[in-house]
């Protein structure tokens, strides 16, 4: 079936930084990538929109730049959604099978469609609800039970949910230049969708991303997300400290991050010295590259130890087969795959979208463009068919009368576990 040609833009809104790309399928089912745009974030805090005129009007300067690009209007956009509040937790719903009956795939959609149903705490909004362990019939567990004979399927599921001003603050930064939100997307699941392979996925792997505002984990194992966390620093602050560390201004700082910095101490030049000049009546500044690589180094072991504590927390730090796809901005950091190679133990390497495009375009490989990139992805995949015939949908099988007290159960059982799971401050994973 031919691919529809309906355009399709997605919207990175950052702590540091907004990227817009727009782009369609190609006859040869490859990406055309049709208009991006650029341009410094404001009234963003730690991922989470917090001032919606400013950022509306840093949204409008990057979107216009794409526009110009395309030569036609964007309607609508693909979102990320991040921040400190993202949590996930496992919770379990079960369902009972006709007797003589296989279990069918509208059986386990019926649980996940209830398990998104779910009661949150006011204010909160499932994002995505994945499965993650089945058992039939209490038999133990099994990879997949669709085509078993069964009376009873019970489904643990790991949940993503967020507070929903979240998604509504974009939504209106965004309606604010124009646009509407299509979807809104967890980061680290668009981010997946274009720098991990499947083969990373189902041996264990860990996606690092290192942004201005805040650094990302999240951990796949057998080919689905297991833990998702937020460490509340990023980039941002190896420039504040180079600034204290160097007496100079933020904007000094943050260019000898970029142009000379490095993670590892040892490594810098011992000789080299970089001249920042001073106001008017002032010596200026002689810093060394050396000095400048331990102000960075040891801010990022102190983020690397916090890296440590959620990879053991999540219980799967001895499952990654794979080990570290490093992303974000600040993965452009000189040496900071060798430091974190050396304090987590594990292989790293920098992750580097994957689209297969149709021609190249300066710049997409870098590692700063692959949460959009995978809002592009996720956006083509789901317009993948033409417009005159809609994929088939599945038929959802209808709760039967000795369904309704896994409902119960499971809305207790929700109900117990946000309960502790917002009563725990450092509680970022439930299980």
């Amino acid at each position: 079936m031919a691919k529809s040609k309906k355009i399709v833009a997605a919207v990175d809104v950052g702590t540091t930084k907004i990227v817009v790309v727009a782009g369609q399928w190609t006859e040869e089912g490859k990406v055309e990538i049709l208009g991006i745009g650029t341009s410094a974030s404001a009234g963003v805090r730690r991922g989470v929109v917090l001032n919606i005129e400013e950022v509306s009007r840093a949204i409008d300067v990057a979107l216009r730049q794409a526009e110009e690009h395309i030569g036609t209007d964007i309607d609508e956009v693909y979102v990320n959604i991040v921040g400190q509040q993202l949590k996930t937790f496992s919770l379990k719903a079960e369902k009972y099978i006709d007797k003589d009956h296989l279990v069918t795939e509208a059986d386990v959609e019926f649980l996940i469609q209830k398990v998104k149903k779910a009661e949150l705490p006011e204010g909160y909004k499932i994002y995505h609800a994945e499965p993650q362990l089945y058992q039939v019939d209490q038999e133990g567990e099994c990879p997949d039970p669709v085509g078993m004979k069964a009376e009873h399927l019970e489904v643990e599921f790991k949940l993503l949910v967020a507070p929903e001003s979240y998604e509504s603050n974009l939504q209106l930064g965004l309606e604010q230049t124009g646009i509407k939100v299509k979807q809104a997307i967890i980061d680290p699941l668009a981010s997946s969708e274009i720098l991990l392979t499947e083969e990373e996925k189902e041996t264990g792997v860990i996606l690092l991303d290192i942004g201005g505002g805040t650094t990302k984990l999240a951990i796949f194992h057998e080919g689905v997300l297991r833990y998702s966390s937020l460490i509340p620093f990023g980039g941002n602050v190896l420039t504040h400290d180079i600034k204290e560390g160097c007496s100079i201004v933020l904007r000094q700082a943050e260019s000898l991050k970029t142009q000379f910095g490095q993670a590892m101490g040892d490594f810098a030049p011992e000789d080299k010295v970089v001249t920042i000049p001073s106001p008017s009546g002032w010596e200026p500044k002689e810093i060394s590259f050396r000095n400048l690589a331990y102000v960075i180094q040891a801010r990022m072991e102190e983020i690397i130890e916090s890296i440590n504590f959620h990879i053991e927390k999540s219980g799967f730090g001895d499952r990654i087969g794979a080990g570290i796809v490093l992303t974000g901005g600040t993965a452009l950091l000189l040496n900071l795959n060798q430091l974190l190679k050396y304090q987590t133990g594990m292989d790293v390497r920098i992750g580097v979208p994957r689209l297969k495009t149709d021609k190249p375009w300066k710049g997409l490989e870098d590692p700063r463009f692959a949460t959009v990139l995978g809002l592009l992805q996720i956006g083509l995949k789901e317009t993948a068919f033409d417009g005159k015939k809609e994929p088939v949908k599945k038929k959802v099988a209808k709760p039967k009368s000795n369904s309704f007290g896994f409902l119960k159960s499971m809305k207790e059982g929700v109900a117990r576990q946000m309960d502790m799971f917002f009563n725990d401050e450092q509680g970022i994973e439930m299980k």
